[in-house]
């Protein structure tokens, strides 16, 4: 039984955290490149304002906002089921190379197949979901040991490796390729928050619909597999069947992210962490807790981004990383 205490605590939390996320959103529809004031958002919204204001908010930066918060949110989720799996705090998707894969996925796509605009939006998903899932399996494949079962360890050692190869394939690609497509490869590795457009929303938003509810309803099983595999076995729980559907969970859930915002690491590192060290290990309260935070962060970080210089900004990646990184080497050297 969770303690009532705890239970309180995590309500306030995500209240705070939503309302600053609201508060995020709002900044964010004010703020950029076209001018479009304060006093004249509520206007807007209400569908009072000038063809310009309602063009800049709802064809630029709302889709934008939106399609930021969602993949933030899916990300962070992402994480939060990998370290559980792993039971390694270090894992993340874009560490382990589900992010790579995903990208690599996602470049072949858009170099060699013949693409119908109206379909693009939708099928990358499933393409990134192809890739990533590919990886993953790879990863799982090479940490497993039949005696020792999954190594946690070897799970980050492997994955910063494939992540690393696949970096490398996606530079060969680039290499090879058109002057356009270069340059959506070069803003996907950096980052760059470039499906900001409704299809891209409603492409991605039926995912964490489903799996969203799906991690929260196997919550304790994670709370399970976080602990060692003979108190998991002991209690009956199928390991290795709910390892697997969980790391399929986290992997479409990155992938689905990914697809639309590029290659953004270290949310899912970071958010999973704040989470426990707000509420606590149980998933059951620090999962909703950290899908909040992520949404919140990657927000963040790219409406500071996209306002720090002209005309497009930093990506929201290089920011994400400018954070992430020192806190990931903080997380490696306490575990060494």
């Amino acid at each position: 039984m969770i303690h009532p205490a705890l239970v309180r605590k995590q309500r306030i939390l995500l209240f705070v955290l939503l309302a600053m996320t609201a508060v995020i959103i709002v900044i964010g529809m004010g703020m950029g490149y076209s001018s479009l004031s304060y006093d004249r958002l509520l206007p807007t919204l209400l569908g009072e304002g000038t063809f310009k204001e309602e063009f800049v908010l709802f064809e630029v930066r709302l889709p934008r906002l939106i399609i930021t918060w969602l993949a933030g949110m899916a990300l962070a989720l992402s994480g939060a089921i990998l370290q559980g799996v792993t039971r390694n705090d270090l894992a993340e998707p874009g560490v382990i190379g589900i992010n790579s894969g995903a990208g690599v996925a996602i470049s072949l796509f858009f170099l060699f197949a013949p693409i119908d605009a109206g379909a693009f939006a939708y099928l990358l998903p499933v393409i990134a979901f192809a890739g990533a899932i590919l990886t993953a399996l790879c990863v799982y494949f090479f940490s497993f040991s039949k005696r020792t079962g999954l190594q946690p360890v070897r799970v980050v050692l492997i994955g910063v490796g494939f992540s690393m190869a696949l970096s490398g394939a996606m530079i060969v690609l680039i290499s090879s390729a058109e002057r356009e497509k270069v340059d959506f490869i070069s803003k996907w590795l950096a980052g760059n928050i470039w499906g900001a457009d409704w299809p891209f929303i409603w492409a991605i938003l039926p995912w964490l619909v489903i799996l969203i509810p799906f991690t929260l309803y196997k919550a304790n099983r994670l709370n399970l597999l976080s602990l060692n595999e003979p108190v998991a076995i002991g209690v009956g729980l199928a390991v290795e069947k709910e390892r697997l559907i969980l790391l399929l969970t986290a992997v479409a859930l990155a992938a689905t992210a990914v697809s639309v915002t590029g290659g953004i690491a270290f949310i899912g590192l970071l958010a999973p962490h704040l989470a426990k060290a707000l509420v606590g290990p149980r998933h059951q309260l620090n999962v909703p807790v950290a899908i909040v935070l992520g949404g919140a962060l990657l927000l963040l970080a790219d409406t500071i981004g996209r306002n720090l210089a002209d005309p497009d900004g930093i990506p929201a990646g290089i920011m994400v990383a400018l954070i992430g990184a020192p806190y990931f080497m903080y997380l490696l050297w306490k575990k060494s």
